[in-house]
C-alpha cells in the first residue's frame, strides 16, 4: 500500500486505522463472480459456458482459473483467489531489480556500455536456467529513468546510447535537401540489396561535430552490419567528401564494392566522380526518409555515446576511430543471431581467400 494512500485513509477515519475493503470495479471479476465460478466449474461447466452465465469474455474466466487455482492441486477456490487478486492489488509493487544479484549483473554489463537489449539477451543465455537473473529490456530502462527504481548504481544512464537520464518526445524535423546533378534514386537498386542476402551493399551517411565543421564518415555493410569510419580531417564538402570515399572504398575486397546508399546531402554531389574512380554504383534516398537507410541510421546512434554531439570530432584520430569501431564490430547482434559483424564479414570473405577490411579508413 502506497504511504500517501494510508495516510489519506487514516485522515477520513478520524485518525483510526481502518481495515479497507479492495474496491472492484467492473474490469474486474469480484468475491460473487468467483463464487459462481467456482459453482459452475465443479459442476462440469466449461470455460464458455461459465463466460456467458457471467457475462464475461471467455478469456477473462480461463485466465481467472488458470492465475487463481490452488498452485498444489490445482482446484479452484474462491476466496483463496480472492485473496490472491487483492494481494495482487496493492501498490507499489518489489520491481526485478529490487534483487541484488540481478541488479550487480545489469550492471556489470551497463558499465561495459551494453544496450539493454543486448543485456536481457544475454542473460537469456547466460542464465538459461535460472529465470530470476533474467529481465527485460524495458525493465532496465524503468530503472534508470525513474530514480529509485531497484538497486542499479545512479548514473549509468550515462552508459546508454545517448545518455540520457529521461525518455524524450521524438519530433520531425525537416530540412529541405540540396540539389543533386544526375543522381540515381533508391528504387532503382538491385533487388539483393534490399534482401540483404548478398554482402557488399553499403549505407552511408555524416556525423557532424561542433559548428558543423568536423565530421566522420559512417559506412555500414547492410548484410552483416559491419562498420567503417573515415576521417575527414579538411572538412566535409563535397570534394573532401570524394576524396575520403575513393580512399576508403578502394581499400574493399572488389566483392565488396556492389553499392552505397546516402541521403540526398549536398556533400555527395560529385557521386559521379566516385563512382567512376571506385566502380561502386550511389543510390539517393528519398527526401526526408532516414528509415530507407535504417542500418546506417542505427548506427549512427550508437557512434553517438563515442562521439557526442557539439563536439569537435577532429580530435579523434585515426587511430581512436579504429577502436571504436573494432568494439562495434565485435559486439554481438541481435539481428545477427548473436554473431558479430567481424564474424560474419570474416566467414562470408574466407569463402574467397581474403582477409577481412579493416574498420577505418
Amino acid at each position: 500500500m502506497n504511504r500517501k494512500q494510508g495516510y489519506r485513509w487514516i485522515k477520513a477515519a478520524g485518525g483510526r486505522i481502518p481495515v479497507p475493503k479492495v474496491a472492484s470495479s467492473g474490469r474486474y471479476l469480484g468475491l460473487d463472480e468467483r463464487l459462481r465460478v467456482a459453482d459452475l466449474s465443479v459442476s462440469g461447466a466449461s470455460v464458455r459456458e461459465i463466460a456467458r452465465d457471467l457475462g464475461r469474455a471467455a478469456s477473462t474466466i480461463s485466465r481467472e482459473l488458470r492465475r487463481n487455482a490452488h498452485p498444489s492441486t490445482g482446484s479452484y477456490r474462491p476466496y483463496a483467489a480472492q485473496k490472491r487478486s487483492e494481494i495482487r492489488a496493492c501498490r507499489p509493487k518489489p520491481g526485478r531489480l529490487d534483487e541484488r544479484e540481478l541488479a550487480a549483473v545489469v550492471e556489470e554489463r551497463l558499465r561495459k556500455n551494453w544496450s539493454p537489449q543486448q543485456i536481457s539477451d544475454d542473460l537469456a543465455v547466460v542464465f538459461a536456467g535460472r529465470p530470476e537473473l533474467q529481465v527485460s529490456h524495458e525493465t532496465i530502462y524503468q530503472s534508470l529513468f525513474v530514480q529509485g527504481r531497484g538497486y542499479v548504481g545512479l548514473r549509468l544512464h550515462r552508459h546508454l546510447r545517448r545518455g540520457r537520464s529521461a525518455r524524450k518526445p521524438r519530433g520531425l524535423h525537416l530540412v529541405s535537401p540540396g540539389r543533386i546533378r544526375d543522381k540515381v534514386l533508391l528504387s532503382e537498386r538491385p533487388a539483393e540489396a534490399t534482401g540483404r542476402l548478398v554482402a557488399g551493399h553499403w549505407e552511408g551517411d555524416l556525423i557532424v561535430g561542433s559548428a558543423s565543421g568536423s565530421a566522420v564518415v559512417t559506412l555500414v555493410e547492410r548484410t552483416t552490419r559491419f562498420v567503417v569510419l573515415v576521417q575527414l580531417p579538411n572538412g566535409h564538402s563535397a570534394p573532401a567528401l570524394r576524396d575520403a570515399l575513393i580512399r576508403a572504398l578502394n581499400v574493399l575486397p572488389i566483392q565488396l564494392r556492389r553499392s552505397l546508399t546516402w541521403d540526398q546531402g549536398t556533400e555527395m554531389a560529385r557521386h559521379v566522380e566516385i563512382t567512376k574512380a571506385t566502380g561502386v554504383p550511389i543510390f539517393f534516398c528519398d527526401p526526408h526518409s532516414p528509415w530507407q537507410r535504417g542500418s546506417n541510421e542505427n548506427m549512427n546512434g550508437l557512434l553517438r555515446q563515442y562521439f557526442p554531439k557539439g563536439t569537435d570530432l577532429n580530435a579523434h584520430s585515426a587511430r581512436h576511430l579504429l577502436d571504436v569501431a573494432t568494439e562495434l564490430n565485435e559486439r554481438p547482434r541481435k539481428t545477427l543471431g548473436r554473431r558479430t559483424p567481424a564474424g560474419l564479414l570474416s566467414e562470408l570473405l574466407s569463402n574467397t581467400g581474403r582477409a577481412p577490411v579493416a574498420s577505418t579508413a
